[in-house]
């Protein structure tokens, strides 16, 4: 039975999407989560899914406060993700500072887009008590909620939002780039771990494929426009900045660790007495744990 990937259709979903289309993918089947890793995290948890490639941040403060199951299983996306910090064409928001004691949109609780605007108020040095959000589920009901004033702003992946940017819908009032690496893979804790073996080695040869030299200057440029109707100066300003595993079954310790530390002092997760243990957090007989 193929395993259930799933995913958000997006540029750094591209290796994904041609892994799916090539002979290989006939042992996969992709279902797309629009909502983000909010929405990847509830399937995996309602077994709607067998492994989700999300964000690290929300997969990783997820383990953290007590979900049991998923855990970590590799690698996809190795360079930090530059999130925008996204308010209305007409608001009165002008820089980060403005977002002070008001209400930031999010797409779900858990979500990336949460975790973050935690890490933009602990470098503001906000409480995260005093921290507001108002949920709306996907980047059109966030565009919505920053227009009509229910929030003052949200933040998404920065090229994901520039077409809403460049047609004047919304303005940018910022960037904070993730300090970790931006995506990982975790798979529900029942999946088998042979089956997610083979799914990893397998992505592995697509990813360096996406990666290399030649693609990065001919095919990826046309693929991505024509999946996802980018400009070609703002694919090729992506490209620029993406970095993927060599082997998409290696995580790093430090990753997981300095991640924890981070999302500690933003306030997002609690460490237990004693510190959090990465074996905690790492299937350890899919992934090779440097």
């Amino acid at each position: 039975m193929p395993l259930r990937i799933g995913y958000v259709r997006e540029h750094f979903s591209s290796p994904l999407l041609q892994f799916a289309e090539s002979d290989e993918g006939r042992t996969i089947t992709l279902v797309e989560c629009p909502s983000g890793t909010g929405q990847l995290i509830s399937r995996l948890t309602k077994d709607e899914i067998d492994v989700a490639i999300a964000l690290t941040d929300p997969l990783i403060s997820g383990i953290a406060n007590g979900s049991k199951a998923y855990k970590l299983i590799g690698s996809y996306v190795t360079t930090p993700l530059n999130w925008a910090v996204v308010t209305g064409k007409n608001s009165k928001y002008d820089k980060i500072s403005d977002l002070e004691d008001t209400t930031i949109g999010i797409s779900r609780l858990g979500s990336g887009s949460q975790t973050m605007a935690y890490v933009m108020g602990f470098q503001q040095g906000w409480s995260p008590e005093t921290m507001r959000f108002q949920v709306h589920n996907d980047i059109r009901g966030l565009i919505n909620s920053v227009n009509d004033g229910r929030t003052s702003a949200f933040m998404w992946e920065w090229f994901t939002t520039k077409p809403w940017l460049d047609s004047g819908e919304v303005r940018f009032i910022g960037s904070v780039p993730t300090p970790w690496p931006s995506w990982l893979v975790a798979a529900q804790s029942s999946t088998n771990p042979e089956s997610l073996t083979q799914f990893l080695t397998a992505l592995s040869s697509h990813v360096n494929a996406f990666d290399s030299v030649q693609s990065r200057e001919t095919k990826n440029i046309e693929f991505i426009r024509s999946k996802f109707g980018y400009k070609e100066q703002d694919i090729e300003a992506w490209m620029n900045t993406v970095g993927y595993p060599q082997d998409c079954l290696v995580i790093s310790k430090d990753v997981v660790m300095t991640t924890l530390k981070t999302l500690e002092k933003a306030g997002v997760v609690r460490s237990p007495e004693g510190g959090f243990a990465v074996d905690d957090f790492v299937e350890l007989k899919v992934a090779k744990l440097i």
